[in-house]
């Protein structure tokens, strides 16, 4: 079986150093006029779980690409297990992202064509590891996150609920550092999205890597031990949420 209570080198040292796992500093973006983050300094420490909110346009989105390197900022660090992760190549920056984090997003994208187990399994195939390999430890994470059963059918065949465990189970197969999620209850039920917000903070638990996470929901924000709030592309305000679900559930 996969697993994922390991996590790399670089991230257990920052964990016992005490060192930010993932930060930026001083970090701007614009879109032609418009300044979606006018500098913003952050630190996420290994295994913590964050939320990201904000008002629509206030930036939180453009500051989630920026930390997981799908955006680089125009001025300004992001740094990754004290590496400079805005100063890659775009070949560079992509391998980290394959290597170093899972996503996790509101319709899932999942590939319609493929099972459940290749969909699992597509991180680890682009990275290198053989087909038999990478579809073994697919089915382990499957297995792990209880849903083995849902292995062999395409996602049009799931419900919402159904096809964003099988993305959560691809975002963890690669025993990333980070997991990133972008509002990952959006699009399900109150009911659904508390299961899979308790899956998904579960497992990112015991895998030993950080989240963060991005909602306009404060009940799924609630599932995170910290609240960052982003206004006019600036840190309003970043807090403790004290015992969170995660924490007493």
């Amino acid at each position: 079986m996969t697993n994922v209570t390991n996590f790399s080198e670089e991230t257990a040292v920052a964990r016992a150093a005490g060192q930010p796992l993932l930060s930026t500093h001083d970090i701007t973006r614009s879109f032609g006029q418009v300044r979606a983050l006018a500098g913003v300094s952050l630190e996420v420490a290994a295994g913590e779980t964050v939320a990201v909110m904000g008002p629509s346009g206030s930036g939180k989105s453009t500051l989630l690409h920026c930390l997981s390197g799908v955006l680089t900022p125009d001025a300004g660090e992001v740094r990754l297990a004290g590496n400079t992760l805005s100063g890659l190549s775009d070949k560079r920056r992509s391998h980290t992202r394959l290597t170093e984090f899972g996503f996790v997003f509101q319709d899932n994208q999942l590939i319609p064509e493929l099972p459940s187990r290749e969909n699992v399994a597509l991180p680890l195939m682009l990275t290198g590891s053989g087909r038999g390999k990478a579809l073994a430890e697919a089915d382990a994470m499957l297995a792990r996150l209880g849903i083995a059963d849902l292995a062999g059918r395409r996602p049009g065949d799931m419900s919402g609920g159904q096809a964003q465990r099988v993305a959560i189970a691809r975002a963890l197969v690669g025993r990333p550092k980070v997991v990133f999620a972008d509002e990952p209850s959006g699009a399900l039920d109150q009911a659904t999205g508390h299961e899979v917000m308790q899956l998904l903070t579960a497992i990112v638990g015991l895998a030993g890597a950080s989240l963060i996470l991005v909602t306009h929901d404060p009940n799924v924000a609630a599932w995170c031990s910290r609240l960052v709030e982003i206004r006019d592309g600036l840190v309003h305000s970043d807090r403790r949420l004290g015992a969170s679900r995660e924490a007493t559930r």
